[in-house]
């Protein structure tokens, strides 16, 4: 745990030099530049950092805290209109950032945030005034907007995709497939199509009839893209979900049908090792009696009828056992708290692991006392197997809400944004789980923190109130599949991207 500490803390430090070595190049640069020349200050600067400080603060919430803005057309046209230091000075001052205002980022945070963007601005300015200008015709302005689109978004994205390598410790190129949206060449025509969006804006504002009022007009279809990308990222996360699911069912089919074939092997061995032997004898008692019957002992047919009718309720009893096993649930009479003592009482043995149940009486429903096994068997299992954790605990607690679930343990933790390795799918299958009753499945860990798994039951689905036709079916309690409670997909994005 001490290692995970430091280890943390290391990797803090490591974002910390990398975000300062950012930003003071960047204010330096701009103080020397507009120092040389600073009649290029004038007040219609204002203007734009307004405009762009309104966009900034409508961002698009994107991976791990990452903020996608829509301000690319701006940034641009700025840096059209403007010299490369005072365009890159209103991408500093109008880069707000919501999460400024709520505290939720620190002020070194918040000026490498500021200042990866005025570098981007910088470079793309640079490059467009060393080869032409915005009065020129569409047709040499066009490619070389296209040109300096492309550097500004080389610069904005190597130096966050460096950001987020460092805080998360993923490799470079796992960072930079992580800020894409969805596929390469649909991000690249919405990431041109914004391109042309800052070279209209561009040739609007150097028109005498339009002049300042491209500023706003350009507002809407901003809006508009904003939207678009909102659905673009939607949609890719519910294609993401949808595979994950399908992986999912398989899965539990798969395990289904493994359990269901032990089971034939083990009543095809209880025929052939017990019943088998009691109806073999039976015979061999019957055939005793015949002759017993031909040779007139009466007494000895008598006792020959007396064994077999023994043998016969032995059988019988042995059936109705057979046929109890089948429908019995594995929590047993006991109900859910003696079956999770049991089972990690089981699983602890020579383990170096405790566990701690704490089962309130609450009067839950056989079916999702079932659920509620399974889910905390897993999540048990998990710990034992992956966590390296002293302890774990198990509790089931009633809440305003209905009961609530919880498996909590003090092992190695780990990223929960990390994709799980394939073929393994006991998280995705908790999850499910819980939803096939209305549950909601909540998942905290970290790297040196443990993991807390918290899965809510409604208090609707407690007492009762819900479908007959999704009862458990076999053993391992796999249950139809009803209509999952709907779940908050991530919003879509845009390509100016914001580091965390």
């Amino acid at each position: 745990m001490a290692e995970q500490r430091i280890y943390k803390r290391d990797r803090g430090v490591a974002l910390a030099v990398f975000e300062a070595a950012i930003v003071l190049p960047a204010l330096i640069t701009i103080g020397a530049l507009l120092a040389a020349s600073p009649h290029s200050l004038r007040t219609e600067i204002l203007l734009w950092v307004v405009v762009l400080a309104g966009v900034e603060l409508l961002p698009v919430p994107f991976w791990r805290g990452l903020q996608i803005s829509m301000s690319f057309p701006i940034l641009l046209a700025a840096g059209f209109l403007h010299r490369p230091a005072v365009a890159a000075l209103i991408a500093l001052i109008g880069s707000f950032d919501p999460r400024e205002f709520k505290r939720e980022i620190n002020v070194l945070r918040a000026l490498f945030n500021r200042s990866q963007a005025a570098i981007a601005v910088l470079v793309s300015s640079e490059t467009f005034h060393s080869l032409t200008a915005a009065a020129r015709p569409w047709r040499v302005v066009l490619p070389v907007a296209a040109l300096a689109a492309v550097c500004h978004y080389l610069v904005n994205v190597a130096l966050v995709s460096c950001a987020v390598s460092i805080a998360y410790r993923i490799r470079y190129s796992e960072a930079l497939r992580r800020i894409r949206i969805g596929r390469s060449l649909e991000f690249a025509v919405n990431y041109i199509g914004l391109g042309l969006v800052g070279t209209a804006l561009t040739k609007l504002y150097i028109d005498p009839y339009v002049g300042a009022w491209a500023l706003p007009a350009m507002l809407t279809p901003l809006v508009f893209a904003r939207q678009m990308f909102f659905r673009s990222r939607a949609l890719e996360e519910a294609h993401s979900e949808l595979k994950t699911r399908e992986k999912v069912l398989q899965a539990l089919s798969d395990r289904m049908a493994e359990e269901r074939q032990d089971e034939r092997a083990q009543i095809a061995a209880y025929l052939h090792d017990d019943l088998a032997q009691l109806l073999f004898r039976m015979s061999l008692q019957v055939d005793l009696a015949r002759r017993h019957l031909k040779g007139g002992d009466e007494q000895a047919v008598q006792n020959d009828l007396d064994a077999i009718r023994e043998t016969k309720n032995r059988t019988s009893e042995m059936v109705r056992a057979l046929i109890r096993d089948l429908h019995r649930s594995p929590l047993g009479r006991a109900g859910l708290a003696e079956a999770l003592a049991s089972f990690t009482g089981d699983i602890a043995k020579g383990a170096g692991i405790r566990f701690h149940t704490d089962i309130a009486p609450i009067a839950l429903p056989p079916a999702i006392q079932l659920i509620a096994y399974h889910i905390a068997r897993e999540a048990a299992m998990n710990s034992l197997k992956h966590s390296e954790a002293d302890n774990v605990w198990i509790s089931l607690r009633p809440n305003p809400e209905g009961a609530e679930l919880t498996i909590r343990d003090d092992g190695n933790g780990f990223d929960p944004e990390v994709d799980t390795p394939d073929g393994h799918f006991g998280l995705a299958m908790m999850r499910e789980r819980s939803q096939v009753f209305g549950g909601s499945f909540q998942l905290d860990s970290a790297l040196g923190e443990g993991t807390t798994i918290s899965v809510q039951f409604p208090t609707a689905w407690i007492q009762g109130d819900f479908p007959t036709a999704s009862a458990p079916s076999d053993g391992d309690g796999i249950l139809p599949v009803a209509e999952p409670a709907p779940t908050r997909t991530p919003k879509s994005s845009s390509p100016e991207v914001v580091p965390a």
